[in-house]
């Protein structure tokens, strides 16, 4: 099942997020390769990020979310979850 995570910056995130990055960037990597994470990266208008991810439940995104170091360390200051249904490109069966 997919779902988009928008994460919304906290005011202070263009400080915090160059110190955090290469942690939140380690934590995803690993999801990525398992091709969990479809998609992601920052808005170019600075007020947050998109990720897409392949996951079994919203509560295991969540549980993904809970030790993303943009989270634990206040990047994000709202996040939202979206079950997504991908249209195209029409994807693999």
């Amino acid at each position: 099942m997919l779902f988009v995570i928008i994460g919304h910056d906290a005011p202070d995130a263009k400080e915090k997020r160059p110190q955090h990055r290469p942690a939140h960037l380690a934590h995803l990597e690993p999801l990525a390769l398992q091709g969990k994470v479809l998609l992601a990266g920052p808005f170019t208008d600075g007020s947050g990020s998109l990720i897409v991810v392949d996951a079994e439940s919203r509560e295991a995104v969540w549980s993904l979310l809970s030790r993303d170091p943009y989270v634990t360390n206040g990047i994000f200051n709202h996040v939202e979850v979206k079950p997504f249904l991908q249209v195209f490109p029409k994807p693999a069966p």
